[in-house]
């Protein structure tokens, strides 16, 4: 779930943008070869796509499951080793990359503007004394050179024939030429967890603009850790969860949703259960509202008031987002809203006309944030019976299966079956 922050941070600008009416080209890649993969995926006998297979669709089940809109392309590394040879071809005619036995390097000292990113000087630093550097086995110019193309450590290891060597791409060349390939040389927007400040977006800079002399990207957008009870999420410390351990412990995708989204993505999160419990009971009111505002019976006409309510709630969604897509102000603003809108209710000062804008405007909040989800139909006492009575009879042929999935269809439509000595008794909840 620590991914999945950036995951939902993404798809958050991506909503906003379009409810600002911009046209959007989301370019989502996967990288599908590195040395974790290969190492993994010759342990297990498999090939690199047949390895990646089960990860990437459950990667697309929690996506869609959480909420997001999938991106418009979604290129995946190993189809595409052309466009990184056509790139890395175009840094050793420009000299700003170098053979070293049977892979390639790229000089940063050729690229002066190294670090404009992240911040870090490098002035003083000489090779081989800095910091995070690329670990490898060939000789390098300078410590802080990066591969671009790596040499096969041995013949059972994938690699690809391509005019500059057999080989295989380094993880920093992957993300440049996918990314130009479907959104050019320079475009807007490159979104990526903080700690890709440095060395990969750096280095995506460097390679990038090494190779085509112009801007690569205008915009940066990093979103910050998720940590667990005050500690950084991590697979060495044993303190992660991924969405479906969270999910086996009763709590909600929108949930989870909804507690991504409650701090701002330039923030870092701290996540404990019981901050995701409130989070859940968050998610039912806010629900809850819509649903009493949309089976409130109302009269014809309009409260002006309440009106001028909607317009300010709307001014203050898009200020928050407008600042950096700030989610905390914006749920400030629905909460705010509800808040109003409930006392109106209560004291029958929402008139048919504001109903029907209100509406539209929770419709327009959740094209963004997409917590309240699509509104079931109340269900009508005798269809309740209807499911009832089946289950009753997929028990009595011990189907319990179909009578599980009824009892669970019922439940997520708000109704609680009891089974008592004296039958089934159900209530709304």
């Amino acid at each position: 779930i620590g991914n999945f922050r950036s995951a939902v941070a993404a798809d958050i600008v991506r909503r906003y943008l379009k409810f600002k009416g911009y046209k959007v080209r989301h370019v989502m890649n996967i990288t599908d070869v590195e040395d974790r993969i290969i190492a993994e995926s010759q342990k297990a006998g498999l090939t690199i796509d047949e390895y990646t297979a089960k990860y990437i669709e459950a990667l697309w089940e929690d996506f869609d499951a959480l909420g997001c809109e999938r991106p418009d392309v979604v290129p995946r590394a190993t189809r595409h080793i052309p466009e990184m040879v056509t790139l890395i071809e175009k840094l050793l005619a420009s000299d700003h990359a170098y053979r070293s036995d049977d892979s390639i390097y790229y000089r940063i000292a050729s690229f002066p503007q190294y670090g404009k990113l992240s911040k870090i000087n490098f002035a003083g630093n000489i090779a081989g004394a800095s910091e995070r550097i690329d670990t490898d086995r060939y000789e390098k110019e300078d410590a802080r050179d990066f591969a671009l193309w790596k040499d096969p450590v041995s013949e059972t290891e994938p690699a690809w024939d391509t005019s500059i060597g057999r080989g295989r791409p380094g993880w920093h060349i992957e993300c440049s030429a996918m990314s130009m390939k479907y959104l050019g040389e320079t475009f807007d927007i490159h979104a990526g967890g903080i700690d890709l400040v440095f060395p990969h977006h750096e280095n995506e800079i460097a390679q990038s603009e090494g190779a085509t002399g112009k801007e690569f990207v205008r915009y940066w957008i990093h979103f910050e850790h998720l940590k667990v009870d005050g500690e950084t999420m991590s697979k060495s410390k044993g303190n992660y969860y991924t969405f479906r351990d969270v999910t086996a412990k009763g709590f909600s995708a929108a949930a989870i949703r909804y507690f991504l989204l409650s701090v701002p993505h330039n923030k870092q999160l701290n996540f404990t259960f019981d901050a995701l419990a409130g989070a859940e009971r968050t998610v039912a009111s806010l629900r809850d509202f819509r649903a009493r505002l949309s089976e409130a019976k109302t009269e014809p006409g309009k409260n002006e008031q309440l009106s001028e309510t909607a317009a300010h709630a709307l001014e203050e969604f898009e200020a928050g987002m407008d600042d950096d897509f700030n989610t905390s102000i914006a749920l400030a603003a629905i909460h705010n809203l509800s808040r109003e809108v409930n006392t109106a209710l209560a004291r029958k000062k929402v008139k048919a006309e504001n109903q029907q804008e209100l509406l539209a405007l929770i419709d327009r909040f959740d094209s963004v944030l997409n917590i309240f989800g699509k509104q079931e139909r109340e269900m009508l006492d005798s269809e309740v019976q209807a499911l009832i009575d089946e289950r009753q009879e997929a028990r009595r042929r011990r189907d319990f299966a179909r009578g599980d999935e009824i009892r669970d269809e019922l439940a997520s439509r708000g109704i609680i079956l009891e089974d008592t000595k004296d039958g089934v008794r159900w209530k709304r909840k």
